[in-house]
């Protein structure tokens, strides 16, 4: 293997290793971190001394954590990502206008993360974090992302799902699911109810850059209490309204 493809290897190693530990709810123990990351325990542990050095990752009593230098890139990200930026004012007038609390996802690998929010005069007492890695299969805001990619990387993520479990009660099928898709994908927008939280409903729509691909998923957030059938009639307009303004001010890639 030449020098250049070596690095990479040892690069993607790396990355796999602080994705192990993003995802994590909990230390890990060497042999975790290992396994996680199918790497061999003397890999994972000379990339996790590298990681400590750094401060990206932190070594406590109970075994691995992310670090503090993470935090410091997921600051920099966010007070510099241009998506994040645009998205600002109009995230705040969609929170007015709705009473509900807007969302922005991005789609990283095969998840989805959020990485901006603006709360409502009704906040949730369910409060999901900035930051959060989701599944792109449950709820609005991923299965907009799970729509707008690519067939290939549509399949791949489709391949891993037989029967989901639903926080509401029953199970969303393959099948189903991928009828869901094909009707987001026609229409431009998601309505999910009670899929990964019981009591909790949004409808999502795709931010696409200047009219093309898929960048983000804008999204509404309340109690299903609030947000019945009416209020999503209503909001489903407006969320589309509020994300096709945004991908206008989204320079295409390239």
């Amino acid at each position: 293997m030449s020098a250049p493809a070596s690095n990479m290897r040892s690069l993607d190693r790396a990355f796999d290793v602080l994705t192990v530990l993003q995802t994590t709810k909990r230390p890990l123990r060497l042999a975790d971190v290992a396994r996680a990351s199918s790497l061999h325990i003397a890999t994972t542990q000379r990339i996790l001394g590298v990681l400590v050095d750094r401060g990206y990752a932190a070594r406590t009593a109970d075994g691995y954590t992310a670090g503090p230098a993470a935090l410091a890139v997921a600051h920099a990200f966010m007070v510099t990502d241009p998506l994040s930026v645009l998205a600002q004012p109009i995230m705040q007038q969609l929170a007015a206008s709705t009473g509900f609390t807007a969302s922005l996802y991005v789609r990283v690998e095969l998840s989805r993360v959020l990485i901006t929010r603006v709360e409502s005069d009704n906040p949730l007492s369910y409060v999901l974090p900035v930051g959060e890695r989701l599944p792109l299969h449950l709820g609005g805001a991923g299965k907009v992302l799970l729509a707008g990619m690519d067939a290939d990387r549509r399949d791949l993520v489709l391949s891993s799902i037989t029967d989901v479990p639903l926080a509401r009660g029953g199970t969303l099928d393959l099948d189903e699911l991928r009828r869901q898709l094909e009707s987001i994908a026609r229409d431009d927008y998601a309505v999910s109810v009670g899929e990964r939280v019981v009591g909790i409903a949004s409808v999502a729509a795709p931010v696409r850059a200047r009219g093309a691909d898929v960048v983000a998923a804008l999204s509404i957030t309340g109690s299903s209490d609030r947000l019945d059938d009416a209020a999503v009639s209503a909001a489903v307009a407006e969320v589309r309204r509020a994300a096709a303004t945004l991908g206008d001010r989204v320079p295409a890639a390239g």
